[in-house]
């Protein structure tokens, strides 16, 4: 892989947000006591904090899904398909990455899109819920419906990335919904089949709908299991590097 190819395939985050810095939340009125009752109501926080990371294994849309998640630094990788058209994403905090290198680029700027891979990173590992973990910014936006249920519904922005609203189920106290503002085509993300994991309660079924998806997409999962990810999972793995052709012996 040149150095050039290896170049297209890797989109570098502004050295700003490259530069690692003391988690500083900071949460609107009322949020805190959302986030408790939802860390609560999912195992509580000593469940929680004892977490390093998932790796969650199911299928999306009917192909194979594969996802993993660092809780404690940002990282998340993601495969999808299966043999010659298995696609791979990484993202590391620093750099967001896709196998094979003739993987096109999803719709929208370098900026978009390392924000939108490190949101995904964010609330896939439910950053959400350290409140001393990881920089973010929330307001609690107040009661609202949807499908014959109420919610507490709280926006949530982590440093760098892009804000998402987050509505938990006021009877359960379980995230029910994620909501993504992105321009023109904001996304749902609905939550549900929430099982045991270890100590944690997680869900194992999402639907995303809009996001310019012409059908709702269906993620199930079939296993979920607690881990302390290798890092070096999340990063664009190296060029194999090719050694010199031995030299032919004098006679």
């Amino acid at each position: 892989m040149s150095t050039r190819t290896r170049r297209h395939a890797l989109l570098l985050i502004p050295a700003l947000a490259a530069v690692p810095t003391v988690a500083a939340a900071q949460h609107g009125a009322g949020v805190s006591a959302v986030l408790e009752r939802a860390r609560a109501a999912m195992g509580g926080g000593r469940a929680w904090n004892a977490i390093r990371g998932l790796h969650e294994v199911g299928t999306e849309g009917g192909r194979p899904y594969e996802r993993w998640l660092d809780f404690l630094r940002w990282g998340e990788r993601v495969e999808t398909g299966a043999g010659p058209g298995k696609v791979i994403q990484g993202y590391n905090g620093y750099g967001l990455w896709w196998l094979p290198l003739s993987t096109p680029w999803p719709p929208g700027t370098q900026q978009e899109l390392l924000a939108r891979a490190r949101s995904d990173a964010f609330f896939g590992a439910y950053g959400y819920l350290f409140t001393g973990r990881f920089d973010m910014r929330s307001t609690l936006l107040g009661v609202r419906t949807g499908g014959g249920r109420s919610f507490d519904v709280v926006r949530v922005h982590p440093e760098h990335g892009e804000p998402r609203e987050l509505w938990f189920d006021r009877r359960t106290d379980l995230l029910g919904r994620i909501v993504d503002g992105r321009a023109q085509q904001p996304r749902t993300l609905e939550y549900s089949d929430y099982r045991r994991v270890g100590r944690v309660l997680l869900p194992f079924h999402v639907t995303t709908t809009g996001g310019g998806l012409a059908q709702p997409l269906e993620r199930q999962l079939d296993k979920v299991e607690i881990i302390t990810p290798d890092r070096a999972l999340f990063s664009l793995p190296a060029a194999p590097v090719t050694p010199p052709a031995a030299r032919p012996r004098r006679p």
